[in-house]
């Protein structure tokens, strides 16, 4: 198939003016169209004066407005997209809208020119049958803001020629964005990934392990993302996020691994969307969020700290901390009569470790060390820990210049089950060859802002650790949304790294 030198791109909402902007500034001949009278016009001068201000504050080269303006022209009808080498569709997401500009295209476009979908949501596969040639149809899925967010779907539908997707991909290249190949399934990979971070986040929010405001701290101290999920619903609107996640649970016949909970779907009927109505898992006071006050411990009386053998992570690190910042360490063989039972397990909750360990559990308080406690601690009592046991860990981990974030019991803490949910999921996703492992992590760090690929993250943390959360979190609650991925099973029991490939063939 030839190269694309001439794009039509139909839809002049906030994507089409996009995807038309890039190519425009990419050097391409872009032909835009509407059905809304002067809706293109208005999408062409934006996209231009956008590339002006890129030009001016020195990310693009001189030149590249000029260039652009000639390149971008609008036209009335679809009957000017002929003679276009690729038609990006962005109109409104309805199937049979789809379909039937599709089917119209037919009859304009040259017999090898491709056709793409900007679709979200909907199959691929499925809007292809509206074209008499469905193997000329791909999606080519772009993300808002298009000229910045440079990654973009390939996504091949079951008809969908190898040599459509080829040329998607050297096309995306040209436009300096990064192509994630994968096939047509709800969600594609990036939004169908995304719902472990969001639904398990959800569901600990449920579970009254923790309230939003902490969730959200946790994973941003503890984990290193740039956003927690409660602060991205707000910004996003709770109303499209929820969309999606009903989306990509009913396109997978509600599979257990992306089930939400019934919590957004009271919060969207009551209004409460984040930002864009001024309340959502947040307070918002002149598009200012309200930050809720974090209790301080500093006050509380120290008391030894005794660490439990026994523990699934070493808490030796910590106790070092601890004992260069003056908190007074019990390092006897069993625990002294005022020392708090600090222990440190995977997947757990406090109460059944200090039980599997035979701890006593008024004194007992977890901490989570699956990864070091860089700038937060995160601790969990029994419901049994008295007051005071509770108040000295966490002036102690003060001490040491950490935060402090207290949960209630509850398996797996927070940063485990929601790690642990990512790499399952992203396992399950190479598993069906949605996408190439290279291609998943590619894809969710480009288009999710993670600090790591999944499955990256997974050989970081340790396959046989994330195995044990899981396991725990399925023995505790008997919940088919931790069972192991048969690719993550296979790969922790052979001591492979997640990405490594299946093999078929010699």
């Amino acid at each position: 198939m030839s190269g694309i030198e001439r794009v039509g791109v139909i839809g002049a909402g906030v994507m089409g003016t996009g995807i038309a902007q890039l190519m425009a500034q990419s050097g391409l001949s872009v032909v835009l169209q509407d059905l809304a009278p002067g809706a293109a016009e208005r999408a062409r001068n934006a996209a231009l004066e956008q590339v002006g201000r890129a030009e001016g504050k020195g990310r693009l080269p001189a030149g590249t407005a000029d260039r652009a303006a000639q390149a971008l022209t609008v036209v009335g009808d679809v009957a000017g997209m002929a003679g276009c080498d690729l038609v990006v569709e962005a109109v409104a997401e309805r199937l049979d809208v789809k379909r039937d500009l599709f089917a119209r295209l037919d009859g304009v476009v040259n017999p090898d020119a491709v056709l793409a979908t900007n679709t979200s949501a909907l199959s691929v596969t499925a809007i292809a049958a509206g074209s008499r040639r469905p193997e000329r149809v791909a999606g080519l899925h772009f993300f808002n803001p298009v000229p910045l967010m440079r990654v973009v779907e390939v996504v091949s539908g079951l008809r969908t020629a190898p040599t459509v997707a080829d040329t998607l991909v050297d096309l995306c290249a040209r436009v300096g964005h990064t192509a994630i190949r994968c096939a047509d399934s709800p969600g594609f990979v990036i939004n169908h990934i995304g719902r472990a971070y969001s639904t398990e986040a959800l569901r600990l929010v449920q579970e009254r392990v923790a309230d939003p405001a902490d969730i959200d701290a946790v994973l941003r101290d503890g984990a290193g993302f740039r956003m927690g999920p409660f602060e991205l619903f707000d910004l996003t609107g709770l109303d499209v996020s929820f969309a999606v996640m009903e989306e990509v649970y009913r396109g997978f016949y509600e599979e257990p691994r992306v089930r939400p909970t019934p919590l957004p779907r009271a919060r969207v009927a009551a209004g409460l969307l984040g930002r864009k109505t001024g309340a959502g898992f947040y307070r918002y006071e002149d598009g200012r969020r309200i930050e809720p006050a974090e209790p301080a411990w500093d006050d509380a009386e120290l008391r030894p700290i005794w660490a439990a053998p026994g523990s699934a992570c070493d808490p030796g690190p910590l106790l070092r901390s601890l004992s260069d910042a003056g908190v007074p360490i019990d390092d006897g063989e069993r625990p002294g009569t005022g020392s708090v039972l600090l222990v440190a397990p995977l997947g757990e909750d406090a109460t059944s470790a200090a039980l599997r360990l035979g701890l006593d559990p008024e004194r007992t308080v977890a901490v989570d060390l699956m990864l070091p406690p860089v700038r937060r601690a995160v601790l969990m009592p029994t419901p049994a820990t008295e007051p005071g046991a509770l108040a000295a860990a966490a002036a102690a981990m003060r001490r040491a210049g950490l935060a402090v974030t207290v949960l209630s019991d509850g398996p797996g803490f927070v940063v485990q089950r929601v790690l642990a949910a990512i790499v399952n999921l992203a396992c399950e996703v190479a598993q069906q060859e949605l996408a190439s492992p290279a291609d998943i992590d590619r894809a969710i760090e480009l288009g999710l802002g993670y600090p790591c690929g999944p499955l990256a993250w997974g050989d970081r943390i340790g396959t046989g650790r994330v195995m044990m959360v899981l396991r725990a979190l399925h023995d505790l609650t008997g919940d088919p949304r931790y069972r192991p991925s048969p690719w993550l099973r296979r790969r922790a029991a052979l001591g492979l790294p997640l990405g490594a490939p299946a093999r078929r063939t010699a």
